[in-house]
């Protein structure tokens, strides 16, 4: 039986348009059944048949609080999380989110090509990647840098685009372990575009694959 991913996409505050291309593009990977949906009752029921729980450009306050305690529940037994794009964007009120995620979004400049540096080719995520990925989005910035309690896959190049605020030390992509849990998290993913770039596609497996200890 295919490993189970529970994708949800609730909004609270802005909605990305590019949401229904990226549930498309999780379904398309081949590897996982998936169970899409927008109810937050879906996170206060047991969890432990997911292999992986992915928020998909999540925004604002989406869980209730049985559901703030089954999610963190589920990670701390061990199991899998991910947080693609505006996940950052969420759950501002719970601080135990901001740690298990590992930043908070703080701003964005405009849409715009720029370039990722990739810093740790040894995982899933991005072992398929140059060394300088071209990409086009929205280079979240954070409030701070999580590279001091986060693995960190690949960073911003400021120099690349207008108007990043985070200088040198622009993290993008990181993944950690919280409780016996696997944590993944990728700032990419603004546009419908990218999910049918084959190199986001495959930079999305690899993170969903490790955090639902399906890749080393």
């Amino acid at each position: 039986m295919a490993p189970r991913l529970l994708v949800f996409t609730r909004t609270t505050d802005y909605r990305h348009d590019s949401i229904p291309a990226a549930i498309t593009a999780v379904r398309m990977l081949g590897a996982h059944e998936v169970d899409a949906t927008e109810d937050p009752a879906a996170l206060e029921a047991p969890l432990d048949g997911y292999a992986a729980v992915v928020f998909l450009s999540t925004s604002g306050e989406v869980l209730t609080p049985p559901g703030r305690e089954r999610l963190a529940a589920y990670v701390e037994a061990g199991g899998g999380f991910v947080g693609v794009h505006a996940a950052a964007c969420t759950e501002y009120d719970w601080p135990y989110y901001g740690e298990l995620l590992g930043a908070r979004f703080a701003r964005h400049p405009a849409y715009q090509p720029g370039t990722v540096i990739v810093e740790d080719r040894a995982h899933p995520a991005t072992r398929h990647l140059p060394a300088a990925w071209e990409f086009t989005d929205e280079w979240y910035d954070f409030h701070t840098s999580p590279r001091a309690r986060v693995r960190v896959l690949a960073r911003a190049d400021e120099s690349s685009y207008d108007g990043g605020g985070m200088g040198a030390d622009h993290p993008l992509a990181w993944c950690r372990e919280h409780g016996r849990g696997r944590v993944f998290y990728t700032a990419l993913g603004h546009a419908s575009e990218a999910y049918e770039d084959p190199a986001f596609r495959a930079h999305l497996r690899g993170g969903i694959d490790w955090a639902a200890g399906l890749a080393e």
